[in-house]
């Protein structure tokens, strides 16, 4: 069966930090892959060409894509767009929501050749691996009533924090699944001491662990969470957490392992349909200098090989491919230590194309 693979290169960064993966897509085609892959709009390069972020052709090509590679959206030249509904990000929120990805998979892996770029100890870091999975498509970012109004002359602005017990238990399946994969320890990360919503979110937790006998389950406050990601990391495997407590701590634990550049991520609906990005934005400073870190998003190309192609053989040679780029002392800018060398975007590219031939 041909995979049909949909690349979505977006704004700032994305075309370049795209072209990579769609090299790296090509060489895994010539390597026995079966794949098509075409191009669409979204975000900001959608709205100046459609005058939407998320154009009817775009969205009906990624229902029937197999996997949709995304680089990134945003950027400052479309932050004065007065109707919110038409910023870029709403392109991605809507990719999100129409094809119900619900499933955020964040990992948090450190590199070892890397353990001297974290700003943290390398004692503190070596060997981290950490999965986060984080519900996108509910919590306080989707919730209603929404809005900004007058209330006793002057503005006020408010959202709604809501789950419901279906999506937190479709959300807890996924995380305690993972778990039995890895170290068979899930930390549910909450605020249950003052939060009705995240005391039905224990609950939930709570009520499933007997189904997963092999997994142990912890629960943490969201503010113990970020202390300990900095404290001791080593001491978490699977995180499972709502939308806008995962949309932070995934953050911070991405900067653990030395630059989110390194770091791809998922998003994933019910039927295994996934889509996959780097972790970092758009980054528009250094957007067309040839300079970004395309790791990132050629490592997303491996994650959409593993979770939703079922090419793990093909993922994995592609992990292994950017170790032994890393092995040899390339390193693009945000990555850099002395005695290293540092390469473009293009020529980290290259580097990791001829090592993936190398099999």
């Amino acid at each position: 069966m041909t995979h049909n693979v949909l690349l979505l290169p977006g704004d700032g960064i994305g075309p370049e930090i795209a072209a990579q993966a769609a090299r790296l897509l090509d060489a895994c085609q010539k390597a026995g892959l079966d794949i098509s892959v075409e191009e669409a709009l979204v975000g900001g390069s959608a709205y100046d060409a459609h005058g939407v972020p998320l154009p009817d052709a775009t969205l009906e090509k990624a229902r029937k894509a197999s996997a949709i590679l995304l680089g990134a959206v945003g950027g400052p030249k479309w932050d004065k767009i007065d109707d919110l509904s038409k910023r870029p990000e709403k392109g991605l929120l809507g990719l999100r929501k129409n094809l119900g990805l619900f499933g955020n998979l964040r990992p948090a892996m450190l590199y070892p050749q890397l353990a001297s770029a974290s700003s943290l100890k390398p004692e503190l870091v070596a060997g981290l691996d950490i999965m986060i999975v984080r519900e996108l498509t509910g919590g306080i970012y989707f919730g209603q009533p929404r809005g900004i109004e007058e209330r006793n002359g002057e503005r006020v602005g408010f959202n709604t924090y809501v789950y419901s017990e279906s999506e937190i238990e479709r959300i807890g399946r996924v995380a305690f699944e993972m778990a039995q994969k890895r170290g068979k320890k899930l930390c549910s990360v909450d605020k249950a001491n003052v939060l009705e919503v995240t005391i039905l979110w224990r609950e939930v937790m709570e009520r499933l662990a007997p189904e997963y006998p092999d997994v142990e389950l912890s629960h943490m406050y969201v503010d113990n969470a970020a202390m300990q990601l900095v404290r001791a990391p080593k001491q978490f495997d699977v995180v499972v957490t709502g939308n806008m407590f995962g949309d932070i701590l995934s953050d911070a634990a991405a900067m653990l392992t030395g630059s989110i550049g390194m770091l791809p991520s998922a998003s994933l609906n019910e039927t295994g349909q996934g889509m996959y990005e780097p972790c970092h934005g758009s980054a528009p400073d250094i957007a067309g200098q040839n300079i970004a870190n395309p790791l990132a998003m050629m490592l997303s190309v491996a994650m959409m090989l593993r979770y939703s192609l079922n090419e793990t053989a093909m993922a994995e040679r592609i992990e292994a491919a950017v170790g032994r780029v890393l092995d040899d002392g390339l390193r693009t800018a945000d990555i850099a230590s002395p005695g290293m060398q540092t390469v473009s975007t293009v020529e980290m590219g290259d580097a990791v194309l001829a090592a993936f031939a190398q099999g």
